[in-house]
């Protein structure tokens, strides 16, 4: 088959490419913007087709991929670039540089918090922060390891209490 030969065919599944591109897009517009890409994607590779394979099959897996690339090329750029025209607080923490005044703020905030916490539930958040498994925990403060758990349970709480006015995820 030649490429005038070719050509005349892919021309001749557009019909069927339009409609399934709308299926995909769920938009005009992006559904011709589909069909045009995926019809001048088989054109380019006009050599790799082999005749006497399936070439609607061809056609609609070049679509399906080209409209997969696209969306993840769509998510992956909205994920970096902000399209608002005011940055709200979450986004501005990665565009923003860091304020050290700000920090030991909350560095101080964070220890002050931590010293309103009873020495009981105090000693047992502070080993699981610092990586101690329940029951080496329990094993060291000599005690159950459900009463272990319900003081870091307690004291995350109280933490979260006393910090309320930092948003937290």
């Amino acid at each position: 088959m030649d490429r005038v030969q070719f050509n005349s065919q892919v021309l001749g599944q557009s019909n069927l490419l339009q409609d399934y591109a709308k299926n995909l897009t769920k938009n005009y517009d992006d559904a011709n913007d589909l069909v045009q890409e995926t019809m001048l994607k088989a054109v380019h590779y006009f050599e790799s087709f082999k005749e006497g394979t399936n070439l609607k099959g061809w056609l609609v897996t070049i679509m399906k991929n080209t409209f997969i690339n696209n969306y993840r090329r769509t998510v992956k750029s909205k994920s970096v670039i902000t399209v608002e025209e005011e940055i709200s607080a979450t986004n501005l923490r990665y565009s923003a540089s860091t304020n050290r005044g700000e920090n030991k703020c909350m560095l101080d905030d964070i220890n002050y918090a931590l010293a309103k916490l009873p020495e009981d539930l105090y000693v047992c958040f502070i080993m699981f922060y610092e990586g101690y498994k329940y029951d080496e925990i329990a094993t060291h403060l000599a005690i159950p390891v459900g009463t272990v758990k319900t003081r870091i349970h307690i004291a995350r709480k109280r933490l979260k209490s006393t910090l309320s006015s930092y948003k937290l995820n």
